[in-house]
């Protein structure tokens, strides 16, 4: 409960950015590179920096449950956040021109916003992983729901001031994480206790692909807006904002899935370890129908209200179909993100690394390929990209299981003319 009001905090905190950003930079052309900031930074920041926080909280539970410290566990992922950060930092350095002029559209300021907010997202996602790790479930809300808080405070301000610069509401992108963990820090709820050294194993099993996954992911989650403001012409760039406000809102089931997820991994995992596998596929099977529920209800939503919904929150103007199929390819993929998380319950950490490759391949050449307007395009290539990783994983699920020894959650019928024992 105490994650799922964080987030809800969090949600209307990014919805109450992306408004007022808007009115005070003086409309949707101008607000353009804050909202191609914004989607370049959730792309790149969790994809490199959740899988360091997921095996951080891991590693500490485990450490926990024996009785053990976990300060050395800590420092070792310290030391390899650093490692991830320089390597990132050098492949924007290297690329920089290229970015800052298709991307940015020649702002450099935008791009050491964009190498500011990587920055700053790592100690947020370490202090996750502690908090995560220790049991510090109010101190994780905090760290989650602060974060969309300082930011619209640093744009309130700024507005008050009659500031319009770009680059002040990159910055307030960039350095809202950092605040949290200050707070933390200063009150001792990220200290861990001494405990015995901590081998490179213990923090990096299937690290490498877990952080192949997660980027991938991360990727494809945002590739819609990226890709348009990459593709579109000058005259379209105020069409790419909208065409955000239009993924955000199609977005909103799965920004509260986040809630499922926290928990989700542990539950199936910790089945799983202990053989039960019955109320395994018992309670992913609730799970699967309970997100093709919402799924379809958000699409249906979004073709009958979206439109209306879109003008009133943001005065922005987007066809139901757009909105509808945006909400569907969101909700395909809230799919596979549930089916790829039991896929790693049964350690099936390279087959999920494999599917989120395929789908953000099968995007790319999808958006290549096919003939059609800007975003009627991009949104094609969002639904043959969460169709395939839904389909992989799926796969990939039945594999797992068999493998078990376990009945699969979606049998496949026998042929009629054959016997029983075939």
């Amino acid at each position: 409960m105490t994650v799922g009001v964080a987030l809800l905090v969090a949600g209307v905190a990014t919805y109450a950015f992306f408004r007022v950003g808007q009115t005070t930079m003086g409309g949707p052309e101008e607000f353009a590179p804050i909202s191609a900031l914004w989607f370049a930074t959730f792309s790149l920041a969790p994809g490199v920096f959740l899988p360091l926080e997921q095996e951080l909280g891991r590693a500490l539970a485990h450490r926990r449950a024996q009785g053990l410290g976990g300060a050395p566990v800590v420092a070792r992922v310290l030391k390899l956040s650093a490692i991830m950060i320089a390597v990132v930092l050098g492949i924007i350095a290297i690329g920089s021109p290229l970015i800052a002029r298709t991307y940015f559209a020649g702002d450099w300021l935008m791009l050491a916003a964009l190498a500011t907010a990587f920055v700053a997202y790592a100690p947020a996602h370490l202090a996750r992983g502690i908090c995560a790790g220790t049991g510090r479930f109010s101190s994780y809300a905090l760290v989650l729901g602060s974060d969309g808080v300082i930011r619209i405070l640093f744009v309130l301000g700024l507005a008050a001031l009659g500031v319009t610069a770009a680059a002040a509401f990159g910055f307030a992108i960039a350095l809202a994480p950092l605040a949290a963990v200050v707070f933390l820090l200063a009150r001792g709820r990220l200290r861990t206790e001494p405990g015995p050294p901590a081998p490179w194993q213990e923090v990096t099993p299937n690290l490498g692909w877990l952080l192949i996954g997660s980027v991938s992911a991360a990727a494809l989650l945002n590739a819609g807006v990226v890709t348009a403001n990459l593709l579109a012409a000058e005259d379209q760039k105020f069409l790419v904002t909208q065409f955000a406000f239009g993924v955000l809102l199609a977005r909103v089931p799965l920004f509260l899935f986040q809630a499922v997820q926290a928990s989700l991994l542990p539950r199936l995992t910790g089945l799983a370890a202990r053989g039960e596998f019955d109320e395994f596929r018992s309670g992913f099977t609730k799970l699967m129908l309970f997100v093709l529920t919402v799924g379809i209800s958000a699409t249906l939503a979004a073709y009958l209200l979206g439109p209306w919904a879109i003008e009133l929150i943001y005065e922005a103007r987007l066809d139901a179909i757009t909105l509808a199929l945006l909400a569907l390819a969101s909700a395909i993929y809230m799919l596979a993100l549930a089916t790829a998380q039991a896929v790693i319950a049964l350690r099936g950490h390279r087959l999920v690394a494999a599917g989120w490759s395929a789908s953000l391949t099968v995007f790319v050449v999808s958006v290549s390929v096919i003939e059609a307007d800007l975003f009627r395009r991009i949104e094609y290539a969002l639904l043959a990209a969460s169709v395939t990783a839904l389909v992989g994983f799926g796969w990939a699920l039945r594999s797992r299981l068999s493998l078990q020894g376990v009945a699969p959650i979606w049998p496949t019928p026998e042929p009629s003319h054959l016997p029983p024992s075939s």
